[in-house]
């Protein structure tokens, strides 16, 4: 299609070729507001032919076409194109439209393309341009409305703020002038999702965003869960950085749920009989602590400090007390793991002897950024916790932001964003995975975390390992481009229909290019982030091979030392 506009056709219809009426009257018919945000000559590029709901046919004329893609405004350039921006004339008012598909017509010098609607506005000056624009359209176009190519000024006054906050990410595709900008009460205030393969720059993106969240809002709360440790260096000046060495996490903070992930190793009817155990040793244990004779209710879920001793001692009580006859190896089971989670060293950043104390608010002071102190943010590295628990350590941290909600609804608590980095790794979509506390608590987030005041962050590269409806439930959805079809099918299905167009184009996206559609964007938008600086970008920058496989020297001493850190686990 892009080699006929280019080469060029005939300059009229072929006679003896039916074309529709409207699309004739066009063809020696000038812009009557004088050509203002259309191509250079002054014409409607092609008219409507059929209407239906949300979306339209329009016929296109391509040496109209040709004349626009001369143009200098980069915007009228690409008039027509798949993922492009055409505007419909109904009266004083102006349609925005994005141009889904493209077909060759029967008729030479015409194609058909389907358009999707995006918003509307006016034109109060009488000069061809969109002003006042807003999203969704209250009037529709009849057969043989006009069509005419979006200039940049068009643009400029879709993608303007108006009056909201925002947060400026990069530049609209394909002006170099007008800036990206995400609303951001409704970016937070209804989830968001940032989607994109391996090697696209979605960490650093993903940094981006947050850098320019922590620049607006420094008395902000937020909490990112950090799988590989890339993050720590991107907010070593403004976020509070935890690990396995400081992080001083309290055992006795998990509900039972957890504790059951925790302390549990069976299936089957002998789960059941270690938690009806774990359920009696667990509630013996937290009543022995003089805070729980302040309580009026006490329940195993109670986020009451206990003994570890208290609760080994406990499980040996109640296996005295059975008869001979019975099985002991239930409670030998829990008591063996609990003693080998006491004096395994990798366990110390949680079960340790010395977080005993009560030191619940304080960790979720730290934790939450309350004060703040300009620390917006805080870091959770969980690459350093054993393999085996860190679905369940991410688990208790997303609760934490939970409950806290919940049981603070009636202080004046400010809202917290919880961002989840590798999010397909604790929100699966396979079956054996449904019942974990943290895909248990993700997805109750997902669903009734913006009740609570709780913003919902979910980067990943495998969208469609994610679970059923949990990204319909991010109404932002910026999408760098996928690679896998599956994935590509999967975020289709979640996005709206006016994003059809561009979503064509996610597999063909260049690094740090997105499509942005949902409540945090005026209309779906195709976008170039904003450079990071070198300081605030993310540990994630692959090898380079050619250059430090021709470099030598200090081998050996490096060995040495990754053996030591090795040997001590820790970093």
């Amino acid at each position: 299609m892009a080699d006929r506009i280019a080469q060029g056709v005939a300059e009229a219809p072929v006679p003896g070729l039916a074309i529709d009426v409207a699309a004739q009257d066009f063809y020696a018919s000038d812009n009557p507001a004088g050509g203002a945000g259309v191509c250079e000559h002054g014409a409607a590029i092609g008219a409507v032919r059929d209407v239906a709901g949300s979306s339209a046919q329009v016929s296109l004329v391509l040496h109209r076409l040709r004349a626009c893609a001369a143009s200098e405004d980069q915007s009228v350039q690409l008039a027509g194109l798949v993922g492009s921006q055409v505007k419909v004339q109904v009266g004083n008012m102006w349609l925005l439209a994005s141009v889904r598909t493209q077909r060759s017509a029967d008729a030479c010098d015409t194609i058909m393309a389907e358009i999707d609607f995006l918003g509307e506005g006016m034109d109060e000056q009488g000069d061809g341009r969109i002003s006042s624009f807003r999203r969704g359209i209250s009037r529709y176009p009849a057969p043989g409305a006009k069509v005419f190519a979006a200039s940049t000024a068009d643009l400029e006054q879709v993608y303007a703020s108006d009056g909201r906050a925002t947060i400026s990410i990069g530049r609209v595709y394909p002006t170099g002038s007008i800036r990206a900008s995400l609303y951001v009460d409704a970016l937070l205030g209804k989830h968001f999702a940032l989607l994109g393969s391996t090697g696209t720059g979605k960490s650093t993106s993903a940094a981006l965003i947050l850098h320019r969240i922590c620049d607006m809002a420094p008395d902000g709360h937020i909490v990112m869960i950090d799988p590989h440790g890339e993050y720590s260096a991107a907010f070593a000046g403004n976020g509070e950085l935890l690990d396995v060495t400081n992080l001083r996490m309290p055992y006795w903070l998990m509900n039972f749920e957890e504790h059951c992930e925790m302390l549990l190793t069976s299936d089957g009817a002998d789960r059941q009989a270690d938690m009806d155990i774990l359920a009696r040793c667990l509630l013996e244990a937290r009543s022995r602590n003089r805070l729980a004779e302040q309580m009026d209710k006490l329940t195993v879920d109670s986020p009451i400090p206990y003994l570890l001793s208290d609760l080994s001692k406990a499980i040996v009580a109640q296996m005295g007390k059975l008869d001979k006859a019975t099985n002991t190896a239930p409670y030998m089971r829990v008591k063996g793991k609990l003693d080998e989670l006491k004096s395994d060293p990798r366990y110390q950043f949680m079960f340790s002897g010395m977080l005993v104390a009560d030191s619940m608010a304080a960790f979720l002071q730290r934790m939450f950024r309350m004060p703040g102190d300009g620390r917006p943010i805080s870091i959770i590295d969980v690459s350093g916790v054993p393999s085996e628990t860190t679905r369940t350590v991410v688990a208790i941290l997303s609760r934490l932001v939970f409950d806290f909600a919940v049981w603070g609804r009636d202080e004046r608590t400010r809202p917290i964003l919880l961002v989840c980095e590798e999010a397909h790794r604790y929100i699966p979509g396979n079956d054996s995975e449904h019942g974990s506390a943290v895909a248990n608590i993700l997805s109750r987030i997902a669903k009734e975390g913006r009740k609570y005041g709780i913003s919902l962050g979910l980067i990943t590269q495998r969208p469609s390992d994610l679970a059923e409806g949990v990204l319909s439930q991010c109404g932002t959805i910026l999408s760098m481009r996928l690679n896998n079809e599956r994935d590509q099918n999967f975020v289709k299905a979640a996005m709206p229909e006016g994003a059809r167009g561009l979503l064509a184009s996610v597999p063909a996206l260049r690094n740090r290019e997105c499509i942005v559609c949902g409540e945090g964007s005026a209309i779906p938008m195709r976008l170039t982030f904003d450079n990071l600086e070198e300081d605030r970008r993310p540990a994630s920058a692959d090898p380079s091979f050619a250059e430090l496989w021709n470099e030598t020297g200090g081998e050996a001493d490096a060995v040495e030392r990754i053996v030591q850190r090795w040997r001590a686990q820790s970093r």
